[in-house]
């Protein structure tokens, strides 16, 4: 079995496959104050939970965004699954043409975004993570990634509406029934989903503009995307595993021969 885990900003998202099959999947929140063995020991218990031997798992493939939370990782794999984890980094190989300007710069979760696109669904498509930060990727016909946008995130935005004013209070970030809200709290929560909304379909008829593929499907993921998708009715798949779809994909093409 292959473990896969994507770490990102807020939650670290654990999935267990038996070649293209995800048998497992688990979500724990990001903490850089981990040690390895409290790592560790959470992981053991997840598996535990399950009824899986650690043992069973023969390969890692990780992607992070959080650098200082990998040697932690790192040191964990090597501890409990006596396995030595790889990162998703220049030198591995993707099956992607990646035009981006300095690939380097690219978030590997990005990456990992666009194999399992391409992988799951094909191309042309617009793939997005919403996310912390709410991050747009584009693949053309012959499946290259060709760049994409990224923006706050829902709930970024909406702590910086309450952090950066006196008055306006916390609240619950769910879709009002009406765009014209009658109290304060209704207004906030208008004003950020349905505004969200309103920016997310712009960019998608922008991008398809650009890449001059007005067909182009739409893929979404993280967290909030299924909110979204419900009202946005410009996103043709959900899909809440393409991460770690794109990070088994990524482990097959480097290490298994089929």
């Amino acid at each position: 079995m292959i473990l896969t885990m994507d770490i990102g900003n807020t939650n670290i998202k654990i999935g267990l496959f038996s070649g293209h099959n995800l048998v497992q999947y688990w979500r724990l929140a990001t903490k850089t104050t981990y040690t390895s063995d409290e790592l560790g020991v959470l992981m053991s218990s997840l598996f535990l939970n399950k009824q899986v031997e650690m043992k069973r798992v023969t390969g890692i493939m990780l992607s992070s965004v959080v650098p200082t939370i990998n040697f932690t990782v790192e040191h964990m794999c090597r501890d409990y699954f006596g396995l030595d984890p790889v990162f998703v980094a220049p030198g591995v190989k993707t099956g992607i043409d990646i035009r981006y300007e300095n690939p380097r710069e690219l978030g590997s979760d990005r990456i990992c975004n666009a194999v399992g696109a391409f992988t799951e669904y094909g191309a042309p498509c617009i793939f997005i993570d919403f996310g912390t930060a709410t991050t747009f990727g584009v693949l053309d016909r012959e499946g290259a990634f060709l760049g994409g946008c990224i923006c706050p995130g829902l709930r970024l935005a909406s702590d910086a509406l309450v952090s950066g004013t006196a008055k306006l209070p916390h609240f619950e970030l769910i879709q009002p029934a009406k765009v014209i809200g009658r109290n304060t709290v209704a207004n906030m929560q208008s004003g950020i989903f349905y505004g969200y909304v309103g920016q997310i379909n712009y960019l998608i008829t922008k991008i398809r503009e650009e890449m001059r593929e007005p067909a182009a499907q739409v893929i979404a993921t993280g967290g909030f995307a299924r909110l979204i998708a419900g009202e946005s009715g410009m996103i043709t798949r959900f899909d809440g595993l393409l991460t770690l779809k794109g990070l088994n994909t990524i482990y097959r093409k480097n290490f298994v021969s089929e």
